[in-house]
């Protein structure tokens, strides 16, 4: 059987069932799951499925929410790209939201081996559809202008957990402020991510740099990481205070 007839099969059980599995659809066209994989990576460029881990989905059938005209989205594609070089099979890791962190969620590699805990539910959502890491979502009162898990619940289970490295996003950051934030309840959380992780990295866009919002998460000394679209050579006064910015 040609790809292209394979590709016809496949979109006829996408259209019929939502959904299509690569185990399944190897037996179906005795084809090799490589073939598959590379049929579904094919269709998915078309915009014709969205892969999940183990298979596709019809994109109508993607979770509701789509983030669009993310701002300075090449700068986060970047920034997650480098993210991605923190992490390790076995790790146990803590993911804040946002819309760098959803670019991140979509760089986890397939075959993941670990646990993910976040405090997104878009994130959890991302990560869990394309990939076989485990993820566990930190839930309590959902905010409506960052879609974030807040209050009272979350900081006392973020209590209970102890992980290899936070990941968070941040509204400011500067030499003399730290780490800051404009919403007092997403400050409390990310204060209690902070203190739950062995490591802690930042991920921001630059632009942020040299910017105090009203609440502060944590001193510049307690960060370690700082991961930016620029060359760490521009950063130096950063880099002074922060053990490594990439």
């Amino acid at each position: 059987m040609i790809s292209e007839e394979r590709h016809y099969f496949i979109l006829e059980q996408i259209s019929a069932n939502n959904k299509v599995i690569v185990s399944d659809l190897s037996k179906q066209l005795d084809v090799s799951i490589d073939t598959i994989r590379r049929d579904l990576k094919y269709l998915e460029k078309k915009g014709k499925v969205v892969k999940v881990h183990g298979g596709a989905v019809s994109p109508n059938f993607h979770y509701p929410y789509q983030q669009q005209d993310v701002y300075a989205q090449s700068e986060k594609i970047e920034i997650a790209r480098k993210a991605l070089s923190l992490f390790k099979d076995g790790m146990i890791t803590l993911l804040g939201g946002g819309t760098v962190m959803l670019e991140f969620a979509r760089l986890v590699p397939e075959n993941l081996k670990g646990i993910i805990f976040t405090v997104s539910p878009l994130v959890a959502l991302e990560i869990a559809q394309r990939s076989s890491v485990e993820v566990i979502l930190l839930s309590g009162v959902v905010s409506r202008d960052r879609y974030t898990c807040t209050g009272s619940t979350v900081i006392s289970q973020l209590s209970e957990i102890s992980v290899d490295l936070c990941m968070l996003g941040t509204s400011g950051i500067s030499i003399n402020g730290g780490v800051t934030d404009s919403d007092w309840e997403i400050t409390q959380v990310k204060k209690a991510m902070v203190k739950s992780a062995e490591k802690t990295a930042v991920l921001c866009i630059t632009e942020k740099l040299e910017s105090t919002q009203k609440m502060k998460v944590c001193r510049l000394e307690e960060i370690d990481y700082l991961i930016t679209e620029k060359e760490p050579k521009t950063l130096q006064k950063y880099a002074n205070i922060i053990k490594s910015v990439l």
